[in-house]
């Protein structure tokens, strides 16, 4: 079992997989409390909480690209970072 996961685990796509997949937790849940918040609050209008989803959605995007730039060991393997002979 644990060859298994070593071997899926080398493969960038499903390296980028995990490392998305646990980003967009951490983030998502961090904009459902606040689109909650948004959306019970009386102050704000209805439509408020649909412009922060949009705009949390590009902002998502955009933050994703820099990690992937700031990080880019994170979504490489050792074979993949080794040079061809």
């Amino acid at each position: 079992m644990a060859g298994r996961l070593n071997r899926l685990m080398a493969k960038p796509w499903f390296r980028g997989l995990m490392i998305f997949s646990a980003f967009r937790a951490v983030y998502g849940t961090g904009i459902l409390v606040a689109t909650y918040i948004l959306a019970t609050n009386d102050a704000t209008p209805w439509w408020t909480s649909i412009l922060f989803l949009g705009a949390s959605m590009l902002f998502s995007r955009w933050l994703f690209r820099r990690i992937k730039k700031r990080w880019p060991s994170l979504f490489e393997t050792e074979t993949a970072s080794t040079p061809e002979t």
